[in-house]
């Protein structure tokens, strides 16, 4: 990928400033409360919070720098940017998140390798804190690519099987199912019980937002599910946060696996890009990867090779990335499809609106996400999703059947941004509806709702959920 000029990151800065949505002049209008912004397009992912200080839209243009732009193998001359490796998915973390936004699974007919798809490793048993045990050769997560004079991993095969049903009406629709496997394996063969697990990438509007949400509001979720007659009845994860050094109920990942996105960074930094940081100091090598732990280190071998101060100018340009403004909020048809997504029992786990609190990682994000009404529609809860969805991958206390509930803030924008509409942990479905009708398990209630709607109400309910 081509790298980004500091200098249209810096105009998109200040340009935000003319274009901040006033907060809360319609319940829901402005999902990010203060730090919402009026945008569409191809940067709708990509501003910052609106309510930021001049001092803070420069330190987010600084971390947008380094979000985008490439690393580079070592030894080079660019001693900031070296490192990278020696495998890798990714050369940046705007790699995977392309103009801040969604990734997408690769085009299987082209022959293409994902990039903004990563597949988890692990064997069964219980790990170190209580998570996973990586694949003993390959570790947990498969790297595609890798540095000169290192052998990659392999490459990842994906086919699809078709999955046809009907609406109650007669109309047809079809799924798709992936298959996932592996090909060209640089170290020899997996472990026979290795568990994989597909993770897409998500966009990252809105994420320092949730973190600020209470932890007490995540509980209180699971809480009021099990007070609840019916099937749904989420239950967070705990997990071992390496920045803060305890466990904590997890916010990030499709599993709930990650409690802060200092921990979700340094790990992506480690795991994707292979850049060590005082988080995480160790290259993903394993004990059968000889190639892998000769290569070169970056900084001229020194540890870490992205240092604390440029690493927490990446975590706080996330963490500000601002909610785009909801759009036809006064529509007809997404009013009605409000209506069907409530009587659906969508918003049980979608639950539409919080008040944050106070940042918990203050030297890392802004007072501008604190005390904000916002609408990022999740309970932050792992969910049974169902047989249909199941990767059978434990993950801290996630089983293989349960997923966390996404938020849907900004998926009709996902299309505008990154040209395409794939949605789920893998990116299997093409749009809301496919999402929809993937639902299972604790939600087969809310999918046979919809398959019993007619034509007119599914454009509503998918209208309203793109209007988020």
């Amino acid at each position: 990928m081509k790298p980004y000029s500091i200098i249209p990151a810096l105009a998109l800065v200040f340009a935000s400033s003319l274009i901040a949505s006033p907060a809360n002049e319609n319940p829901g209008e402005n999902p990010g409360g203060e730090t919402t912004v009026h945008a569409t397009g191809k940067n709708a992912f990509s501003f910052p919070a609106a309510n930021l200080t001049d001092e803070e839209r420069t330190r987010f243009a600084i971390g947008n720098s380094f979000f985008k732009r490439n690393w580079v193998e070592a030894p080079a001359s660019t001693k900031k940017r070296d490192g990278l490796g020696p495998h890798f998915i990714t050369r940046s973390c705007g790699g995977c998140h392309v103009l801040d936004g969604r990734g997408a699974p690769p085009d299987v007919a082209r022959g293409e390798q994902p990039v903004g798809l990563l597949m988890r490793l692990s064997v069964p048993g219980v790990g170190e804190h209580g998570g996973v045990v990586p694949e003993p050769t390959y570790g947990d997560q498969f790297n595609n690519f890798a540095v000169q004079q290192v052998r990659p991993e392999g490459k990842v095969l994906i086919r699809y099987q078709e999955v046809k049903g009907k609406f109650a009406d007669g109309t047809p629709y079809t799924l798709l199912k992936p298959d996932y496997g592996f090909r060209d394996l640089g170290y020899g063969p997996m472990a026979k019980d290795v568990m994989v697990s597909p993770r897409i990438a998500p966009q990252l509007i809105g994420v320092g937002l949730l973190e600020a949400i209470p932890g007490t509001e995540i509980l209180a979720n699971a809480e009021k599910q099990k007070a609840m007659k019916g099937p749904i009845k989420g239950m967070p994860n705990q997990v071992w946060d390496a920045y803060s050094r305890k466990m904590m109920p997890g916010r990030y990942g499709w599993k709930a696996n990650v409690a802060t996105i200092a921990h979700q960074t340094a790990g992506a930094f480690n795991g994707d890009i292979g850049i060590t940081s005082s988080l995480f100091s160790n290259e993903g090598c394993t004990p059968a990867q000889k190639d892998c732990q000769a290569a070169p280190k970056g900084n001229e071998g020194k540890a870490p090779e992205i240092d604390d101060k440029t690493f927490g100018d990446v975590v706080f340009y996330q963490a500000t990335l601002a909610p785009p403004a909801r759009r036809n909020i006064k529509d007809r048809q997404v009013l009605h499809g409000r209506k069907l997504f409530e009587q659906a029992q969508c918003a049980v786990c979608h639950r539409p609106h919080y008040v944050t609190g106070a940042s918990p990682n203050p030297e890392l994000s802004s007072k501008a996400l604190n005390n904000q009404h916002i609408f990022p529609y999740t309970d932050l809860l792992l969910h049974d999703m169902g047989d249909g969805l199941a990767d059978g991958r434990p993950d801290f206390a996630a089983n293989g059947r349960q997923w966390k509930t996404p938020a849907l803030w900004g998926i009709g924008l996902i299309k505008d941004v990154n040209g395409h509409n794939r949605l789920m942990h893998d990116g299997r479905a093409r749009g809301v509806m496919e999402a929809i009708l993937w639902h299972g398990g604790e939600s087969e209630e809310s999918r046979k709702a919809v398959l019993n709607m007619n034509r007119r109400d599914r454009e509503a309910l998918v209208k309203f959920v793109e209007s988020l």
